[in-house]
């Protein structure tokens, strides 16, 4: 079965137009893109060898390729494809076309796509398109093909666009022109709208020429410096304000206003870093458009009333009427130059008027509002991303909706550009005065160890951060139509963000430091200050807080763990203790560091390569042949000195070293491992986070020493319970898992309508799969047996629950990504490889009928008839399994009685209500509580049935034998809409023994 075959369209059949005479007409469609494109023969004939090879299997999935109809789908495959092979075709496909190679905005013009629309079906199209690519490209094509970091970067092209069209408007007048009813204010609009598009160029000439690296604040503060250029050069009449009088220039100085720290202080920008942008800037300004510059203290210009001049340059004629238009054409004609059709994205397109390759959707989904082309943007909800608004209710159970109404007139949303800012800023203000070297207190920590490791820590720090922050980091690319290259300005750069990760990591390792002290009653801290993994751990989350504050494509993560050595379990240890020993953290920066946690939890860590499977093998001995068999152990970690080799790191300037090899120390017990290489994922800033796991606030348990949780895993506890550290570790990392699925559990049964008891009764199955059936998580996903286990209970207690309407509902949580529920991994055998174990990856009806069920389906028939779970007495996997808990005490979201007098309840907002009622782009305006009970209903009503329905039982006793079995495909089949009932995947090893059960499709 293909893919994606949960889609509510699954039951659609496909357009006659595609599939009238198999697929001949497509291959006809695709032929006439790719001669309108001029690709020349060679580059065409592959083209042609790929999609022929793809059709067949696009045929057959089309339906299940998202919800957009099958014409449209098939241009975006054919896009898809065609970009492909332009980008990873070997040999003499390499020829360029005249002109230049083909760009992506070229191909989408061509098929009259948008790209907006194309990013947000791309993980659908790669999964669909992986197995074809993976035989013409080899598997890393996906990372060749950098994909995911072009997505980002549009999304943040599109922030910074927003950015800037926001401010514009808001400094200077915009009619609009359709509606103009003279000539001078046609002509007064038009003059506005083409200095606004003179900024955005020049700030592309800025990008090229002057800011080497790519990456959000820099941008932004690029383009704080063209406002200011605009302000002092934009006739006087066309502003919407009076600079003496506007609260927007709140600096001021018996010489006027200080225009620079105004903009400083309303953007959050360093003065220091505003002042170099405006000398790139006017130099520019000199170089590419020949213009004069003179002090602006010696002009007499109205432009210049009421600002301190000092310090600023003004150029006499550079926004003329003729001299605008000619400035437009040469800087127009400067970045065709520069980029020459070498990068895939065309960054005009931010600010021209045609807005067909942008369209009108969001990366995140949102609508557009109603706005003119040139302002389209103002309308976009900025894409997903894990910085969201600080005045967005937060939707976690450990931070219940504020009752406070939010008044957006006085309280301006927060944007992605705006928090960046923020967030740099507590760098600036808080992390870079501090000195980078140990403080006097910490020395005193790191000497009183068995043996002074003071230079030990100054030296791993420095080769650690050299290696994230070194040029193979941030070398020469090209991105989204921006050349990256390693210069004087990236090392400035780079230099900039170490010393600030530097001093970060400094400043907690004291923190912690004193804690452990404190908690074990002794200085000498030399297990955990001698401890590699430990040290690398926390150097990794000091520089991932660096690199998301500034929002860099290039690095995101996960690839700081691929430049430390690093493995996802390894970085799960340490999250919540580095937020616990910074009290000034920005909140954005803990809830990054709060998604990266839920990935490490839900999938990350249980991936091929990670140090987890080293500690469950000592904690879990059962599981050792199974972990072996699929040859899940790390790799070692690589040294110090391998590291420094690999980046070029010299040795001048750092202490000298010591006897001792500086070698990756082993933990102790020759379990250092290292995860294989890692592909990168977009998650630099993902999605708002609605009912997501705080571990850091939920767990507040006791946890044991640092230093037992690096030590060796056969090393005895200090815990004092006759565990040994793997054991301990395990139980903490599983606490934290379960933590996470009772969170995403309760979530699901709200969008569901499932009753508590329900919740109760998923949750037990997922503690005892955790417990018992922990080979089920290897290499897998928590949110695949989730969605089984819902499955699976409703089918014993017959709720009557289809698996379509669980995976649709489950689509709206905010962690969904369609490969959860269309490539889970199995290791089965096949007929076709004479009976010898076979991976590969399959959709989630296969998998819950192959491997789910004959694997659960014990544990899910000790559900009591009403609901309630037995503890198993056989544990599977030996001792170290505890008693089955209760759901756990989540923060009460339950409707309260707010009258003692009167029988009056007040519920929180659910989820799927408030996604309803509030789009993304203006979902951090409102902080809501209550919700109606159906539609259209009066206030009284509403409280009457909300009383009625507290007071009466949800949760129905089932008194019949139960009635389970393995679901057959035909059945789910048909609930999922598939032509005939039938799956689409290849047959799988039928499962002995456990008859297929016939039913009747479900409603």
């Amino acid at each position: 079965m293909g893919p994606g075959s949960m889609d509510e369209e699954a039951s659609k059949p496909p357009a006659s137009s595609s599939t009238d005479d198999g697929g001949g007409q497509i291959e006809s469609r695709f032929a006439h893109l790719c001669k309108e494109l001029a690709l020349g023969q060679s580059m065409e004939r592959q083209a042609m060898a790929a999609f022929k090879e793809s059709k067949k299997f696009f045929l057959t999935n089309m339906s299940a390729m998202g919800n957009r109809p099958a014409e449209e789908m098939e241009r975006y495959w054919s896009a898809f494809v065609l970009y492909c092979v332009t980008r990873l075709g070997m040999g003499e496909v390499k020829e360029e076309k005249e002109g230049g190679t083909i760009t992506l905005c070229q191909i989408l013009s061509a098929a009259k796509l948008n790209v907006v629309v194309f990013f947000k079906e791309v993980s659908q199209l790669s999964l669909k398109a992986g197995r074809i690519l993976s035989g013409l490209y080899g598997s890393d094509w996906e990372k060749r093909l950098e994909l995911k970091e072009l997505q980002e970067n549009v999304a943040q092209l599109m922030d910074l666009s927003r950015f800037y069209s926001k401010a514009y408007k808001e400094f200077f007048l915009l009619k609009n022109i359709s509606n103009a009813q003279q000539t001078e204010d046609s002509r007064s609009a038009q003059y506005v709208s083409d200095c606004h598009r003179f900024g955005w160029l020049l700030f592309l000439a800025l990008r090229i020429h002057s800011v080497g690296h790519f990456n959000l604040v820099t941008c932004t503060n690029g383009l704080v410096s063209i406002l200011a250029i605009l302000i002092l050069h934009i006739p006087k009449h066309f502003r919407n304000f009076a600079i003496q009088d506007s609260v927007s220039f709140a600096k001021r100085s018996n010489k006027g206003v200080n225009l620079l720290a105004s903009f400083c202080d309303k953007y959050h920008t360093s003065e220091d870093e505003l002042k170099r942008m405006m000398e790139k800037t006017n130099k520019l300004i000199t170089d590419i458009l020949k213009k004069k510059s003179c002090p602006a203290s010696e002009c007499k210009t109205e432009n210049l009333d009421h600002i301190n001049t000092d310090g600023l340059t003004y150029f006499e004629d550079l926004l003329e009427g003729k001299s605008l238009q000619s400035s437009m054409l040469i800087l127009e004609k400067d970045y065709d130059d520069a980029v020459n059709n070498k990068c895939d994205l065309d960054e005009r397109m931010f600010v021209n008027d045609e807005g067909s390759l942008l369209g009108t959707e969001s990366l995140s989904g949102g609508a557009m509002g109603s706005c003119s082309i040139r302002w389209k943007f103002d309308g976009f909800a900025s894409p997903a991303r894990t910085m969201t608004s600080l005045s967005t209710p937060p939707h976690s159970p450990t931070s219940p909706l504020s009752v406070t109404c939010i008044n957006s007139s006085k309280l301006a949303p927060v944007t992605p550009v705006s928090t960046a800012m923020t967030t740099a800023k507590w760098l600036r203000d808080v992390i870079s005065p501090l000195p980078p070297k140990p403080s006097a207190e910490l020395e005193r920590f790191l000497s009183s160890c068995h043996r002074d490791v003071t230079n030990e820590i100054i030296r791993r720090a420095n080769v650690i951060l050299e290696a994230v922050f070194s040029s193979n980091s941030f070398g020469e690319r090209c991105i989204s139509g921006s050349i990256q290259s390693i210069d004087v300005i990236d090392r400035t750069w780079a230099q900039e963000r170490k010393m600030e990760a530097l001093k970060l990591y400094y400043r907690i390792l004291e923190a912690i430091c004193r804690a452990e002290s404190q908690l074990l009653k002794t200085n000498n801290l030399s297990s955990l200050l001698s401890n590699e993994r430990f040290h690398r751990c926390m150097l990794a989350c000091s520089s991932e807080l660096v690199l998301a504050t500034h929002r860099t494509v290039i690095m995101m993560f996960p690839a700081v763990l691929e430049v430390t050595g690093l493995t996802a379990f390894d970085l799960s240890k340490v999250i919540e203790t580095f937020v616990r020993h910074e009290e000034t953290l920005p909140r954005e920066l803990k809830r990054h560091l709060n998604s990266l946690e839920e990935r490490l939890l839900e999938s990350m860590a249980w991936e091929k390569g990670s140090s987890l499977y080293n500690s469950l093998i000592i904690a879990r001995p059962a599981l050792a042949a199974e972990i072996n068999r699929l040859g899940l152990l790390a790799e070692p970690m690589p040294s110090l000195d391998a590291i420094a080799v690999q980046h070029n790191i010299p040795n001048g300037g750092l202490p000298p070293q010591s006897s001792q090899k500086f070698d990756a120390l082993p933990d102790q017990n020759g379990d250092a491992r290292s995860p294989k290489r890692i592909c990168i994922e977009h998650s630099s800033f993902t999605s708002p986070v609605k009912e997501r796991l705080l571990t850091f606030n939920c767990l507040r348990s006791k946890l044991p020493p640092l230093q037992s949780t690096f030590a060796s895993p056969s090393q005895p506890s200090p815990t004092g319970e006759g565990e040994t550290c793997a054991e301990t570790g395990i139980k903490v990392f599983f606490s934290k898992i379960l933590k996470l699925a009772a969170i995403r559990i309760r979530s699901l049964s709200e969008r569901l309508q499932l009753s508590q008891q329900i919740s109760e009764c998923v949750y037990c199955v997922i503690q005892q799969i955790l417990y018992q059936r922990t080979a089920l998580l290897f290499n897998r996903h928590i949110d695949q047996l989730i969605l089984c286990s819902f499955y699976g209970v409703a089918k014993v207690l017959q709720l009557g629950l289809t698996f379509k309407n669980i995976v649709n509902n489950y689509r709206k949580q905010p962690q969904c990504k369609p490969q959860v529920f269309q490539s889970i991994f199995v290791n089965w055998p096949s007929a076709n490889h004479n009976g010898r174990m076979v991976q590969e990856h399959v959709d989630i009806i296969t998998f819950y009928n192959e491997i789910f069920i004959p694997t659960v389906k014990p544990l899910l028939m000790e559900l009591a008839p009403a609901g309630d779970v037995t503890e198993d007495k056989n544990n599977a996997n030996g001792p170290g399994s505890p008693k089955l808990s209760s759901f756990p005490n989540l923060p009460d979201m339950s409707p309260k009685k707010v009258s003692a007098a009167h029988n009056v309840y007040v519920s929180p907002l659910r989820q799927s209500k408030r996604d309803e009622l509030i789009s993304p782009s203006s979902r951090s305006y409102y902080a809501c509580i209550g919700e109606s009970t159906h539609a259209y209903r009066s206030p009284s009503s509403d409280l009457a049935a909300i009383n009625n329905r507290l007071n009466c039982g949800s949760f129905r006793r089932i008194n019949s034998r139960l009635n389970f079995d393995i679901v057959s495909d035909s059945m789910v089949g048909g609930s999922l809409g598939y032509p005939n009932g039938t799956l689409a995947s290849s047959a799988a090893p039928a499962t002995p023994n456990l008859p297929m059960k016939r039913e009747q499709p479900d409603p």
